[in-house]
C-alpha cells in the first residue's frame, strides 16, 4: 500500500474549492472504513438473527449494555490494530492490563501508598507504556519474533501484577471514579464509552491523514522496503508497541472503574479476543491491511455475539466454541483474500 506524502496532502487541500473536491473528500472518508463491507454485512445479519430470535436484543437498554461491555475490548483493540498493521502481534495486553490496574490501585488506595487516584492513573499508564516499549525493544534490538517477545512480557507482567499485593485484590475507589462508567450523560453516553469513541476517531484520523500513520501500512507491507524509503522502521515499531501498552493500561483503568476493584487475574484471555476483533474487522495478520473502522466493527461483532448468546441462554462453554469458529472463519477469509490478490 502506498504511503501518502505532504505534497499530495497539500494538493488535496488546494482542490477543496474545486468542483471535484467533494469527490476527493468522499474518497478520503471512505478510506476510514476501507475493507469493512464484509464485516458490516456480517454484523447486520447477526443483529437481524438475534432480533428475530430474542425479545430483548433490539432494545435501547440492551444496546447500551453492549456498548458498556465492549469498552475495554475496544480500547485494547485500537492498540492491537497498530501492532498488527506493522506485521506484529502482542500477546501481553491482557497481562499489561492487569499490571497497570494493580499499580494504579497500589498507588492510589488508602490501604497502600494513598497518593491519590490521579497519581495512580499516571503510574499505571507509565508502567503499561514501559511494558510495551520493552516488548518493542525485544523485537527491534534483540530481533526476537513478536510472538516470543510478547509471550515473555505476558508472563513477566502477570507475575509482577501478582507480586504487588501477593495476589490479593484491591477493592473500593472514589464514587466519582466508578461513576465514569455508570452515569449516562445525555441519557445514553457514559464517560468510558465516550473515551473509547474519541480514541477510535483520533487513531482513525491518524492512520488515514498523517504520513506517520500511512508509514505503518508501509512497514506492514515490507519493513525492508519501508526502511530503504527512509521510514524509521525500528523507531516506529517501538512507539507502536509502547502505544499498545498504554492503551492496554488505559483499558485496565476503565475496567477498574466498572468493577470498583482491581485484581491480578484481570484480563485473562483478553489478548485473544483483542486479536480476534482486529482480524474479524478485516486486518491481515501478515501486516499492511486493516483500519480502525474495521476493528470497531470486529469489536461490535464479538460484543453482540456474546450478548446474544447470553440472551439465548447458551452455555459459556459453547460460546467459546462459537467464538473460535468465528475467528477461524475470519482468518480463513483473510487467507483466501490474499491468495486472490
Amino acid at each position: 500500500m502506498a504511503v501518502s506524502n505532504d505534497a499530495s496532502e497539500s494538493k488535496a487541500g488546494e482542490l477543496k474549492s474545486a468542483p471535484g473536491a467533494q469527490g476527493a473528500t468522499g474518497t478520503k472518508l471512505s478510506a476510514l472504513f476501507a475493507g469493512t463491507m464484509g464485516p458490516l454485512i456480517g454484523l447486520a445479519l447477526l443483529c437481524l438473527a438475534l432480533t428475530l430470535t430474542t425479545d430483548t436484543f433490539l432494545t435501547v437498554r440492551n444496546i447500551l449494555n453492549v456498548l458498556d461491555q465492549i469498552t475495554v475490548l475496544g480500547i485494547m483493540a485500537i492498540g492491537m490494530t497498530l501492532v498488527i498493521l506493522i506485521g506484529g502481534i502482542d500477546l501481553s495486553v491482557g497481562s499489561v492490563l492487569a499490571l497497570a490496574a494493580m499499580v494504579m490501585g497500589f498507588v492510589a488506595h488508602p490501604d497502600y501508598l494513598n497518593l491519590g487516584l490521579a497519581a495512580g492513573v499516571i503510574a499505571g499508564l507509565v508502567v503499561a507504556g514501559l511494558c510495551g516499549l520493552v516488548s518493542g525493544l525485544l523485537v527491534t534490538v534483540t530481533r526476537l519474533p513478536p510472538f516470543i517477545a510478547t509471550l515473555a512480557m505476558m508472563s513477566v507482567a502477570r507475575g509482577l501484577a501478582n507480586m504487588i499485593t501477593d495476589g490479593s485484590q484491591i477493592v473500593g475507589f472514589p464514587d466519582w471514579f466508578t461513576n465514569l462508567s455508570i452515569i449516562r450523560h445525555f441519557g445514553f453516553l457514559s464517560v468510558t464509552v465516550g473515551l473509547m469513541m474519541v480514541l477510535a476517531i483520533i487513531f482513525a484520523i491518524f492512520l488515514n491523514y498523517r504520513a506517520t500513520g500511512r508509514s505503518l501500512y508501509a512497514i506492514g507491507g515490507s519493513a525492508e522496503v519501508a526502511r530503504l524509503s527512509g521510514i524509521p522502521v525500528k523507531s516506529l515499531t517501538n512507539w507502536v508497541y509502547a502505544i499498545c501498552g498504554v492503551l492496554a493500561g488505559l483499558a485496565g483503568i476503565v475496567l477498574a472503574a466498572r468493577l470498583d476493584s482491581v485484581q491480578p487475574s484481570s484480563g485473562l484471555g483478553y489478548e485473544l479476543d483483542t486479536i480476534a476483533a482486529v482480524v474479524i474487522g478485516g486486518a491481515s495478520l501478515s501486516g499492511g491491511v486493516g483500519s480502525i473502522g474495521g476493528t470497531a466493527v470486529g469489536v461490535l461483532i464479538i460484543g453482540v455475539l456474546r450478548n446474544g448468546l447470553n440472551l439465548l441462554g447458551v452455555s459459556p462453554f459453547i460460546q467459546q466454541v462459537v467464538i473460535g469458529v468465528v475467528i477461524a472463519l475470519a482468518v480463513a477469509t483473510d487467507t483466501w483474500r490474499r491468495r486472490a490478490q
